[in-house]
């Protein structure tokens, strides 16, 4: 029994990093390891030549389910849907963020936000063939088709991820940069300062599940969120908020907190140095306990 557990929980952490990059929460993530490791305990797993390979595949197979429900649930959600940050806390409130270690098995949540546009099939054809290498013939298995339409599917999807990622991809160092500059300007209530560093067409998407106030609609253009973000900033001025530097899914991003958590910000940045999104997720059911 200790051999095979150990076998099992040797890639926990990879099953983890498949899962939430097609689910984009900790706790969907870790139910589907969960019901892994109990389909893995229920098998019989001695003729299996790559035990990473099978478990991948059946992990696929839980994150498929669950894509193609959480379509169904999210007709219901109030507002807009954000995944649910990874966030480190910088060890001293000195350190340059750019110079972090970034979270095991990140990745960053722009591209988390891009994947969400994908479909349920599109979305866990390219997490496991683009990510994790997975052959199209494996990934035809777990979607229940062919290997030419897993590989178009992955095609597609890697088409609107590369878009994505264009835009809203830069380094870390220089992502540091840009949030001081943000943030100072957000405070001084300096909307020329702002608009600096937003783009023409940036979009600032908050997501408060119907549990706290958030916008219902993004904010579109760099005017209008300039505005937003200043009066975001005087009204965690009023409650007294503190805004907190931190490492969230490995780039560089803020917690706001009160009493408790308010809520975990994080900037998609251009290779150019300015914004193209907003990402506030303030949903206290996605924040997680390690905040």
């Amino acid at each position: 029994m200790g051999r095979v557990t150990d076998a099992f929980f040797e890639h926990r952490g990879h099953l983890f990093g498949v899962a939430y990059r097609m689910l984009g929460r900790r706790a969907d993530a870790e139910d589907a390891v969960q019901e892994a490791w109990l389909r893995y305990q229920a098998a019989d797993t001695s003729g299996v030549a790559d035990l990473r390979a099978w478990l991948t595949t059946v992990i696929g197979r839980l994150c498929l389910d669950q894509l193609r429900s959480a379509r169904v649930r999210r007709e219901a959600y109030v507002g807009p849907w954000l995944p649910e940050p990874l966030v480190e806390r910088l060890p001293d409130e000195g350190a340059d963020p750019g110079e972090k270690v970034a979270l095991a098995e990140s990745v960053s949540f722009a591209l988390l936000v891009v994947l969400d546009a994908l479909t349920p099939e599109q979305r866990v054809a390219f997490v496991l063939h683009d990510v994790f290498g997975v052959p199209f013939a494996d990934v035809a298995g777990t979607l229940g088709t062919t290997a030419e339409n897993a590989r178009q599917l992955a095609s597609r999807a890697r088409r609107a991820v590369a878009a994505g990622e264009r835009r809203h991809t830069t380094d870390r160092a220089r992502q540091a940069e840009v949030l001081a500059a943000f943030t100072a300007a957000a405070q001084d209530g300096d909307l020329a300062g702002l608009l600096k560093v937003l783009a023409p067409d940036v979009v600032a998407i908050g997501d408060g599940g119907g549990l706290v106030s958030a916008g219902r609609r993004p904010v579109v253009g760099a005017d209008a969120v300039a505005r937003f973000i200043i009066g975001l900033a005087r009204r965690a001025e009023r409650y007294g908020w503190t805004v907190e530097p931190a490492l969230v899914n490995g780039d560089v991003g803020v917690v706001v907190r009160g009493t408790g958590p308010v809520g975990v910000t994080v900037l998609a940045v251009s290779p150019e140095g300015l914004i193209t999104g907003i990402y506030n997720q303030l949903n206290p059911q996605k924040l997680g306990d390690e905040l």
